[in-house]
């Protein structure tokens, strides 16, 4: 991360090659990488940015398993949907393009740890998704992400049931009870809330999840709850 400075000319380069869009309007791509606390960016940090960018992203991921899951219904393609543009999905393409290396910070990111550094590296895909769409309209974001995330809707795990309907109907056989969700935090701001809940099973250890709906952050736990217990094979890290 870089505290307080913008990016160079060479930064700018380099990060244009790796998401493979060149900006028309280079400051765009400045405001996409400036978290809120950086030094003057109350007015040009990526929040509204990211509201954008994850309707952007919602739009053309629902497209692309639209097009590719011919014989899914309403309630499977949902359930990938929600995977593909959960956090973790969002954080792991920040990872592939080391976009931590361009985010501009201030003194406070020092604060920013676990689930919240995820939230960070999220949001910025979401703002950079936003800021090729502003620039070069829906088609050249359209691109982006079907470059990051086809291969993610096609893979076994995008494949797997609802989580919540395995988890369901494991613990039912297994224990001869019902899983009970309990919503332990809400925080963020309206537009961008984030949701922890924890999942309960009679007789095992419980397990939580964050995300940005509460169905979202269920589906999480129940996810993590059944790879635990040896249920689901745990997801690898590039998936």
């Amino acid at each position: 991360m870089m505290k307080g400075r913008s990016l160079s000319a060479e930064d700018r380069a380099r990060l244009e090659t790796a998401i493979g869009y060149q900006f028309a309007e280079k400051e765009r791509l400045d405001r996409a990488l400036t978290h809120s606390s950086a030094r003057n960016a109350r007015a040009s940090n990526y929040q509204r940015l990211e509201f954008l960018g994850d309707r952007v992203l919602g739009l053309c991921v629902a497209e692309l398993l639209f097009q590719t899951f011919l014989d899914a219904n309403e309630g499977e393609l949902s359930v990938r949907l929600n995977q593909l543009v959960s956090a973790e999905s969002c954080a792991r393409v920040a990872d592939e393009l080391s976009l931590h290396e361009f985010i501009r910070t201030g003194s406070d990111v020092k604060k920013i740890t676990g689930k919240h550094m995820m939230n960070v590296r999220a949001d910025v895909v979401e703002s950079l998704i936003a800021a090729i769409y502003l620039d070069g309209g829906l088609e050249a974001a359209r691109r982006f992400v079907l470059r990051h995330w086809t291969d993610r809707a096609a893979s076994a795990d995008g494949a797997r049931r609802d989580a919540k309907t395995e988890l369901q109907e494991w613990a039912h056989a297994k224990f001869g009870v019902a899983p009970r969700y309990r919503t332990d935090d809400r925080s963020g701001p309206d537009h961008d809330p984030r949701f922890t809940v924890t999942v309960e099973v009679d007789g095992i250890e419980p397990e939580t999840g964050t995300d940005r709906s509460k169905r979202g952050a269920e589906q999480i736990a129940a996810m993590r709850l059944l790879e635990r217990e040896g249920v689901w094979q745990k997801q690898s890290a590039g998936n």
